[in-house]
């Protein structure tokens, strides 16, 4: 396995690091965009992606293992190579799925037996599957496979759903060092980070994360979280757990959130981000600014000639005004579409940039009171 992460510094909690990887430097507190089926949703490309301060791409295991196939990608060369992206990409595992998907699979200590979104075809993973469709995809960094419990299950189920992901990531830790070692593996310095689970429930949260600390892996992320639980629920969750997991290593909260979530999860501990919010909000005409979101199909922006956010640098916010945007949105023109997007995805780029500085200056906190004020009802 390859990943050296250096903390750089802290401010509280809050950590400022760098994690140098086979496919180029990341610098964290990162927020990694979503491109679920290799792009990005709202017809965004990688040499856009470059412009707008992209660090990290996200994949989707489970997507791209359905079409076009991670065998057909691995015949490609690969991610890298097949989407023409030369900065880090995360793959999530696929155990997110075990939850989106609940009425078309079943779960067994074995893996997961799915029914395919797409034709319904039956579809099995489990940790040794995920890891091999993995490494086809070479991604610079691997997401152990796990399953999602809902955030209010039961106590018991999730107990013993949090032993039984425990298992999958020793198993999934095997196969990975196997799959680097082969000679015809793309990636041979993959990266794998465990999970914690644990939904609500504090001890199992805090025992879960003792368990795989001990495991010595590149990364840890907390998942199970922004799945119907409160952000108060959320903060505490993290209050609790992140503690128990290795300061000096990368420490991921997966699928998390709007600009607030993100202040607040750094402000406990985090290094790295996804959310489908600022892509998904954009092809809907909702824009992030620091004074919260704008839906520019509001007719009170029919004859706005400002940019989206004065001072903007993002190619939409230097060339176009909210009025032609909105224009765009109404007319269904994909134009429209793909410059809120973009936008968006700048914006949560450069909401990381400023983190960033903040934490180097030691005023982190005072940068934290003052953005979720900005953001107040609207963040």
């Amino acid at each position: 396995m390859s990943g050296k992460y250096t903390l750089l510094c802290t401010d509280g909690r809050a950590k400022r690091g760098r994690y140098e990887t086979v496919h180029g430097t990341i610098e964290t507190p990162v927020f990694m965009n979503v491109g679920t089926a290799a792009a990005i949703k709202g017809a965004v490309s990688t040499d856009d992606l470059r412009v707008i301060g992209t660090q990290v791409e996200l994949s989707n295991t489970y997507h791209l293992h359905v079409r076009p196939g991670d065998e057909v990608v691995a015949k490609l060369g690969g991610l890298h190579k097949f989407m023409n992206w030369d900065r880090p990409i995360l793959t999530d595992s696929g155990g997110f799925q075990v939850f989106s998907l609940a009425s078309l699979r079943s779960i067994k200590e074995e893996g997961v037996s799915f029914r395919s979104h797409i034709d319904g075809h039956k579809i099995f993973m489990g940790p040794e599957e995920s890891m091999r469709i993995q490494s086809h995809l070479a991604s610079t960094i691997a997401m152990a496979f796990d399953e999602c419990p809902p955030s209010k299950a039961e106590y018991d189920y999730v107990k013993k759903s949090v032993d039984r992901t425990t298992r999958w990531l020793e198993r999934c830790r095997t196969e990975m060092a196997r799959l680097n070692t082969l000679e015809d593996t793309i990636n041979r310095e993959q990266c794998l980070f465990g999970i914690n689970q644990g939904a609500v429930y504090d001890d199992i949260r805090i025992d879960h994360a003792k368990r795989i600390a001990e495991m010595d892996m590149d990364g840890y992320a907390v998942g199970g979280l922004a799945v119907g639980e409160t952000h108060e629920e959320m903060y505490h969750i993290l209050d609790v757990t992140v503690p128990h997991l290795p300061q000096n290593k990368p420490t991921y909260l997966m699928g998390v959130g709007t600009p607030a979530n993100i202040i607040e999860g750094v402000y406990r501990g985090i290094d790295f981000f996804d959310c489908v919010y600022p892509s998904r909000n954009g092809r809907h005409g909702h824009v992030y600014t620091k004074y919260g979101k704008l839906n520019l199909f509001n007719a009170q922006y029919e004859l706005d000639e400002r940019p989206i956010e004065e001072g903007c640098g993002c190619p939409a916010c230097r060339s176009y005004s909210r009025a032609y945007i909105r224009h765009l949105l109404k007319a269904k023109e994909m134009l429209g579409m793909r410059l809120c997007v973009l936008h968006n995805l700048w914006h949560y780029n450069h909401l990381m940039e400023d983190i960033r500085a903040a934490i180097e200056q030691g005023r982190y906190e005072v940068f934290r009171k003052e953005r979720l004020e900005m953001l107040r009802g609207n963040g």
